[in-house]
């Protein structure tokens, strides 16, 4: 009953946690309890019915034994006495206890004679009667409360057939015990099988723990560890220490073809930002010094004067995330008095975009930060809040001091941001609307880069944001008081 108890709470616990009918263990589990019950089941139920049948046999070849004497006795006693006195004198003869006697006429109508009954009270003479008529198979029949084997012969005296002896074995006694030991057999195998089925849980667990570990380790490796990574798993089967070898070579290939194309870009960036630059300022030149153009000539200076421009700032973006990428983006950490620094952006944002544009601050604050990097982002983070908000609302700058940060919200009160966009618009050239990014000249890229910048100078950021009620982007950077 402990083990019993022992194998339910595991079980318990083990659908409480881990319990996945698709999973690997779950299947692995249940088709070799499955065999182990159908195993088990079949070598119990074999046993079962073969000590059945030994005691049948056994029982069976004593009755016909005494069947066996049976007509020599009525003969030698019919030749002294009346037939049915010799009959009666026979049974005595031959009776032995458990063993109940009777012989009927040829007919079947008249019991001749009969031996007594071994427990009168539990079963009666008419019950074994109506039993013998039936055909009579090498098996138990149970009588009331007694199990019996039964037997029948055809009887006969000098040639003459006097009719039938019949014979009941009592075997209640052995077949109680069998019973008893076929019940300790289904108990046995029952818990033999309970045994089994938590140990092969455990083993099963144990043998797929490699690939668990793998999955862990392969679901932590992220783009900046591929160069390094490498699954490291010992004492391990040898299909899993295959399945790693080849995880191995295909997180080297990947590797590399990430270091290509990172080099590509950046080396693509570079080149064309040098005579895009050169483009735009002729463009610009030629747009300051041009009083003779007319409509149509101005305008098109201006619109590729203004795609240049944001083409260039295109290959800028591309170009700061091929050095972060690559390690070698420089920070120059230092104690920043961010006060003064968010009112010059401020000032420098509300120059080109005429809005009101609010900070809020208690104290002077000061944090650990390159102070042109964290410059970068807060410009972007604000030229958002402007595009994507009307133009009579206002944006607002919160900055807090903590124990051990500086914290900087930029808050809006624009379109916002659905949910399920919010874990995606840090991604590269991620855009939440198509539409609306290509109106404003967004790329996809300004977002990606802040966070880049913030996580290169030890920081955080994060957003949270509803639809039609604005966004607050926060910026966790290490405080001078840490």
């Amino acid at each position: 009953m402990q083990l019993f108890h022992h194998f339910w709470e595991a079980l318990r616990h083990a659908r409480q946690r881990h319990f996945d009918p698709a999973s690997l263990q779950f299947r692995i589990t249940t088709e070799i309890a499955a065999l182990l019950v159908l195993a088990l089941g079949s070598v119990a139920t074999w046993t079962s019915w073969k000590m059945q049948q030994l005691l049948i046999t056994t029982h069976t070849q004593g009755v016909e034994y005494v069947a066996s004497r049976f007509p020599r006795d009525v003969e030698l006693y019919s030749e002294m006495l009346p037939t049915k006195v010799g009959l009666q004198k026979t049974i005595n003869n031959v009776s032995v206890p458990g063993l109940v006697i009777w012989v009927k006429s040829v007919d079947g109508k008249e019991v001749l004679a009969r031996s007594e009954l071994m427990n009168p009270s539990m079963i009666t003479i008419d019950k074994l009667i109506a039993i013998a008529e039936m055909p009579l198979k090498p098996q138990v029949y149970q009588v009331g409360s007694r199990y019996l084997i039964l037997y029948q012969e055809p009887i006969s005296v000098k040639g003459k057939l006097l009719g039938k002896v019949y014979m009941a074995q009592d075997v209640t006694q052995d077949q109680q015990q069998l019973n008893a030991a076929n019940r300790s057999l289904v108990a046995v195998c029952v818990l033999a099988t309970l045994a089994t089925m938590t140990a092969i849980a455990v083993r099963v667990r144990r043998s797929l723990r490699p690939l668990q570990d793998m999955s862990q380790m392969a679901g932590a490796i992220s783009v900046d560890d591929l160069s390094k990574a490498k699954l490291q798993l010992n004492h391990t089967p040898t299909e899993v220490k295959e399945l790693t070898q080849t995880f191995n070579m295909m997180l080297s290939r990947l590797s590399d073809a990430w270091e290509q194309q990172r080099q590509f870009v950046s080396n693509v960036s570079h080149e064309l930002r040098t005579p895009l630059t050169v483009v735009l300022g002729y463009l610009q030149s030629l747009l300051r010094r041009s009083t003779n153009l007319n409509e149509y000539q101005q305008e098109a200076l201006e619109t590729a004067a203004s795609e240049a421009d944001r083409t260039v700032r295109l290959l800028q973006d591309l170009l700061d995330l091929a050095r972060a990428d690559s390690g070698y983006m420089h920070y120059h950490l230092e104690p920043v008095g961010l006060n003064n620094l968010i009112a010059e952006v401020i000032g420098m944002a509300e120059k080109y975009s005429n809005r009101q544009i609010l900070l809020t601050a208690t104290e002077a604050v000061k944090a650990i930060a390159d102070r042109d990097r964290l410059k970068q982002v807060l410009i972007n983070l604000v030229d958002n809040a402007v595009k994507y908000s009307e133009t009579d609302q206002s944006v607002d700058l919160i900055l807090e001091q903590t124990e051990q940060h500086a914290i900087i919200q930029v808050c809006d009160r624009g379109v916002g941001i659905p949910l399920q966009d919010q874990s995606r618009i840090f991604e590269r050239f991620y855009r939440v609307d198509e539409a609306r990014a290509r109106s404003t000249g967004g790329h996809g890229l300004g977002l990606a880069i802040v966070k880049t910048l913030v996580e290169g100078m030890g920081g955080t950021i994060t957003v949270r944001s509803k639809p039609h009620e604005g966004s607050t982007f926060e910026i966790t950077l290490p405080s001078t008081q840490s």
